[in-house]
């Protein structure tokens, strides 16, 4: 007889998509809950912004006011301590050519454009903050300091093995445990893809003797790197291979030993406060979906950190899985749901891939490559140029296969952010996660108690999904 599941769902892994997750199931009223591994949130120094697609999930739940105080704070001491540039503004870089922001079309926030078009600039460890306190206000349950030793899939569920000592029965499993995930190698689901040739490291340190180091992205002949913006911030890049051990603490010997090598300067490195290693390995999983075993995040793809995609890319998959995950629990709709996160989720984990994989070859410091970068940066010095580089690291534009959206372009893609007649904007009525249907008084809502029905003049009536996927449209006229 198989056992009752102690939860509908149980994510592995407390960090931001797992949290993400956990916070859509909950939402819509599924009995979830986190496996962390860690004893303590993680403060080590990561990624430093999200992009649009992760800026607009944050609006769709009402979590992004509480991102942009991060920013306004991040950003005033940013300002309060800049390191010494020259040249125009810059902002973001593409294969470290620092993008000119003289040159960037920044359109205004409006109805059209949403609230934040670009990215918001918020550590991730800040956004973990705001995503523990979303789970904790939907009264998910969070256990720290277990590992998952093993799981046991079968028709009906998961056994999930835990180091605290008893297994735990889960109707479904997430596995948001990392570019290493257990569950992904407990589940036979294979992992390809390409090795790593880099070894980065990103600290937060204090610094002496730097006066000769400008601030901003810089490539030279040994490699990359960056000063800033966050105050100690310093990051580099050597084409010497992986690490020998990734895991094994950063110095400030190993740090100050680098900088100098890239930099050719004399700076040292004086305290660490925080550090982190990380290379170029880009891999995604062979399927998103084993049985009632489900992937999300870096457990899916991993990536090296170029361009401030990551975050963005494993909120999106959190929002598609979330919904589609209740929706199965609750048995509204058939497991098939589930079959259709690979085909919606993998287009986009491979174009940020096939990005960063661009990045780290325009950034190889052989004379070919040095060759090329001089011919890149022409066109990166052009209005055409910076805005292509922004369109592509704003995230991945991916069309999901839906019914219909080979002949309508606004199907399968994020809703547009509509001015609804009663003055909200269209995220504003996605608080509670349900269907939304935008109408100009000529169609009809379904009643279904899923669907939340709003009025639009001028604007084709659409259906919207919970993760704000237009799933079905009036025809143009």
């Amino acid at each position: 007889m198989t056992a009752t599941p102690d939860h509908d769902v149980l994510v592995s892994g407390g960090g931001p998509v797992g949290l993400m997750v956990a916070a859509e199931l909950a939402l819509a009223g599924v009995d979830v809950a986190v496996i962390e591994r860690r004893t303590e949130p993680d403060t080590t120094i990561k990624a430093g912004a999200i992009v649009r697609s992760a800026v607009h999930a944050l609006d769709r739940r009402g979590l992004l006011d509480a991102a942009l105080a991060v920013q306004q704070r991040v950003m005033a001491e940013f300002t309060r301590a800049a390191p010494r540039r020259s040249g125009p503004p810059t902002g973001g870089h593409i294969a470290a050519f620092p993008l000119r922001l003289d040159l960037l079309d920044v359109p205004e926030d409006g109805p059209d454009d949403g609230p934040m078009p670009f990215m918001v600039v918020i550590p991730q460890h800040e956004l973990e903050t705001i995503l523990r306190d979303r789970v904790a206000e939907l009264g998910v349950p969070v256990h720290r300091g277990v590992d998952v030793v093993g799981i046991e899939p079968d028709d009906a569920g998961v056994t999930v093995g835990l180091s605290d000592g008893g297994p735990r029965r889960a109707a479904w499993l997430v596995g948001a445990d990392g570019g290493r995930s257990v569950v992904r190698q407990a589940a036979g689901i294979g992992f390809p893809g390409t090795d790593p040739e880099i070894t980065g490291r990103q600290a937060l340190v204090e610094l002496a003797d730097a006066d000769d180091l400008e601030g901003g992205w810089h490539h030279g002949p040994d490699g990359v790197w960056c000063l800033g913006p966050a105050p100690g911030r310093i990051l580099t890049v050597e084409f010497d291979g992986p690490p020998a051990d990734r895991d094994a603490p950063v110095s400030a010997e190993e740090l100050e030993k680098s900088l100098r090598r890239v930099t050719g300067s004399r700076a040292r490195v004086t305290a660490v406060h925080s550090a982190t290693r990380w290379t170029d390995n880009a891999r995604q999983a062979s399927a998103y979906r084993a049985g009632r075993v489900l992937l999300a995040g870096d457990a899916a793809h991993v990536h090296p950190p170029f361009g401030g995609q990551g975050l963005g890319l494993v909120l999106s998959d959190a929002m598609n899985l979330g919904w589609k995950l209740a929706e199965v629990v609750h048995g509204t709709s058939g497991e098939e749901l589930l079959d259709t996160y690979d085909p919606e989720r993998r287009p986009a984990g491979e174009a940020v891939l096939e990005l960063t994989r661009a990045q780290v070859a325009l950034m190889r410091p052989d004379p070919k490559t040095l060759a090329l970068r001089r011919y890149a940066a022409d066109l990166l010095n052009t209005h055409v140029g910076v805005n292509a580089a922004a369109a592509l690291l704003a995230g991945p534009d991916v069309h999901a296969p839906i019914a219909g959206s080979d002949d309508d372009p606004l199907i399968g893609r994020l809703a547009p952010e509509v001015r609804l007649d009663d003055g909200r904007r269209l995220a504003e009525v996605a608080r509670d996660g349900r269907f939304t249907l935008v109408t100009d008084g000529t169609v009809a809502g379904p009643g279904d108690g899923r669907t939340t029905t709003v009025r639009a003049s001028g604007v084709r009536p659409m259906l919207v999904r919970p993760d704000g996927v237009v799933s079905r449209c009036a025809p143009r006229s």
